[in-house]
């Protein structure tokens, strides 16, 4: 059976870490001669996949980009929003990597464009098995949380898919 991964805000060249058989790719901006590319802007819209369609997906330098609350007129949640798009489009036991820069590294701040900060325990306390926190904005997955590292400003993050979370804990 072949295996497939999706690498968010790719450019015109998807990375495939996990060695997948098959690597499409999502970008804002098209690539006309690249069709396992496809088009989106995931603050606004949703991953344009099935449930369950891919093994792995992957992002590099991305999450950064996504804004915690826009007010569109109604307030929204793009970063949860996309963490449940990532969780909704793997399938059970696939895995997630971020590639982020984090806090309190200055690259965090550095690029204008950098609108959502993520900490060390970002991941571990709003979209793990465990806290879930991220439910009190709308999330309804949950990862557990496999191995996570910085690597310079980075934080490299490895999640899997936990198909069934339950009801999040009582806080």
């Amino acid at each position: 059976m072949s295996t497939i991964s999706l690498d968010l805000g790719c450019g015109p060249n998807p990375r495939n870490i996990f060695q997948a058989d098959e690597v499409w790719g999502i970008d804002i901006r098209g690539y006309p001669d690249k069709p396992q590319i496809k088009v989106a802007d995931l603050v606004v819209e949703k991953i344009p996949l099935d449930d369950g369609a891919v093994d792995f997906v992957t992002a590099h330098d991305f999450l950064e980009h996504i804004p915690r609350v826009l007010y569109t007129p109604n307030r929204r949640f793009p970063f949860v929003e996309l963490m449940g798009e990532i969780w909704r489009v793997l399938k059970t036991g696939g895995r997630f990597f971020s590639f982020t820069p984090a806090f309190p590294h200055a690259a965090v701040f550095r690029d204008p464009t950098h609108v959502n900060i993520i900490a060390e325990d970002t991941f571990s306390l709003y979209f793990d098995d465990k806290n879930r926190w991220g439910t009190m904005y709308g999330f309804q997955g949950a990862f557990k949380i496999l191995q996570q590292q910085w690597m310079g400003p980075h934080l490299c993050t490895v999640m899997e898919k936990v198909d069934d979370p339950g009801p999040p804990p009582v806080r």
